[in-house]
């Protein structure tokens, strides 16, 4: 028989029951949720209180009847375009799991809501052991990660196309938000590795090497795949400082010919433009003369700089 009702009106606490497995739900704590934990389970003050804390490093605390995970997922944010980490502690006894969380994690939530509202996926989840249920719960948050995992390479890809687009700024921008997304997502997986190496917790009720190892193999792929995305952004950061060099370069070669070919000319009028006596200054084709002389030291010059292969 499930339960499937808040504990008090006052307090934001969740529960759902399978046989003798239990798991109750703590979104978004506070003292009152900590304080109704103290008095029903053997749980130490200071992992009630970390509870509460926003900086927790990931861990696995084990104690005579039970155990103590911090752990971190990834969670996108729309607003920064980064990556950012949210929090999951959770108590794992023989007969129940406690997790306690922000409420943003949606596959946790809906994970919990499912159990609720449905005997066939309450029986799956919890009817085997309490070390099961942590496992299912587990691997749908590292499920979770993928998708995250594939938008930043859908990204990477898009970079890689729009590279060689004139909208140096606008990529410059990408770039530097894309690998500061990558960055911290590599903050949030790689901690979580020590936490899930297999261990042997007989009331657990489960084979560590098939299924905690299993979240292992999953945290260490996406660690690997973010390394790849990384180098491959390397790359592509390279080849666009490489390009803009390059186009700065082309800029500076034509602007650099330009002020060369202008300047004979600019001596040229400078000196028809003194208030002194010059050849054929009274001469009514004077303009006409200079002009073509003008016009003929630029061409010189051209063919002079296409003879050399400057332009």
């Amino acid at each position: 028989m499930a339960i499937t009702a808040t504990q008090s009106k006052n307090l934001n606490i969740h529960s759902v029951k399978q046989g003798d497995i239990t798991w109750i739900d703590i979104p978004a704590p506070s003292i009152a949720e900590m304080k109704w934990l103290e008095e029903r389970y053997p749980f130490h003050s200071l992992d009630l209180d970390g509870c509460l804390s926003r900086v927790q490093l990931p861990k696995l605390d084990e104690y005579d009847t039970y155990l103590f995970l911090v752990l971190h997922f990834p969670i996108f944010s729309k607003q920064s375009r980064i990556t950012l980490r949210a929090e999951v502690d959770t108590f794992v006894g023989a007969d129940y799991v406690v997790t306690v969380h922000t409420g943003v994690l949606k596959p946790l939530v809906k994970l919990f809501h499912d159990c609720q509202q449905s005997d066939v996926v309450r029986q799956e989840v919890l009817g085997r052991s309490s070390g099961y249920l942590l496992y299912r719960i587990l691997d749908t948050l590292v499920d979770y990660c993928f998708p995250i995992l594939r938008k930043v390479i859908q990204n990477v890809d898009l970079i890689e196309e729009r590279i060689f687009e004139e909208r140096e700024r606008e990529v410059v921008k990408e770039i530097s938000v894309i690998r500061r997304d990558i960055i911290s997502y590599r903050r949030i997986v790689r901690p979580q590795l020590e936490v899930l190496e297999e261990k042997e917790y007989p009331f657990l009720k489960v084979d560590p090497d098939v299924y905690f190892g299993d979240l292992a193999d999953h945290m260490r792929r996406i660690l690997v795949e973010l390394e790849d995305v990384r180098e491959v952004m390397a790359s592509l950061a390279d080849a666009f400082n490489s390009f803009a060099s390059h186009h700065t370069n082309e800029v500076v070669r034509v602007l650099t010919i330009i002020a060369t070919i202008m300047l004979p000319l600019s001596v040229v009028s400078g000196l028809y433009g003194m208030n002194v006596r010059l050849p054929l200054a009274s001469s009514g084709y004077a303009f006409a003369g200079v002009l073509g002389a003008m016009a003929l030291i630029a061409t010189v010059m051209l063919i002079f700089f296409r003879l050399r292969r400057w332009i």
